[in-house]
């Protein structure tokens, strides 16, 4: 099986694939200085493998990696992903240029 993350700014999202199908989708909103994480989705007959998860920890390192803003976790899993990853408590807060 051939997992592939993807981010696709036309779509304001980010999705994991599995040999071409989508498994989990986390969309998103730029609000100026914040990037608000709105819903994940992961395909029903995929669920419970831990695909929702890798695709938001992918995500977060992306935003950390390419941007200055810092995360809202506007949807209840990834808020949950930040209660279960303290260690990236920090892309909450604005960060400092």
């Amino acid at each position: 099986m051939r997992k592939e993350f993807t981010h696709e700014p036309d779509a304001d999202r980010y999705v994991l694939r599995l040999d071409d199908e989508i498994a989990s989708v986390l969309d998103y909103r730029v609000l100026g200085d914040a990037i608000a994480m709105t819903r994940a989705f992961t395909n029903p007959r995929h669920r419970g493998s831990g695909f929702a998860g890798e695709l938001v920890a992918y995500a977060v390192d992306d935003v950390e990696a390419t941007s200055a803003r810092h995360v809202v976790p506007s949807c209840w899993y990834v808020a949950e992903w930040f209660d279960r990853h303290p260690e990236r408590a920090a892309l909450l807060r604005p960060r400092s240029t």
